[in-house]
């Protein structure tokens, strides 16, 4: 193996770490977009409301 191929193999591994967090985040907002597209608007709204207040957030 000579010191280009080696130093092509490492650069390829490193995109390929750095596309997890990339493809991770980009599964984790299509779920919750489509989760929050199906569910009822007075839900979402009480379980936002729950949380503001569960947070301390002033919200009337």
């Amino acid at each position: 193996m000579t010191t280009t191929t080696a130093a092509t193999l490492v650069s390829a591994t490193q995109s390929r770490s750095a596309m997890i967090p990339a493809l991770f985040a980009l599964v984790l907002g299509a779920g919750i977009l489509v989760l929050a597209g199906h569910v009822q608007a007075a839900a979402l709204h009480d379980a936002a409301h729950d949380v503001r207040h569960a947070t301390g957030f002033p919200c009337h």
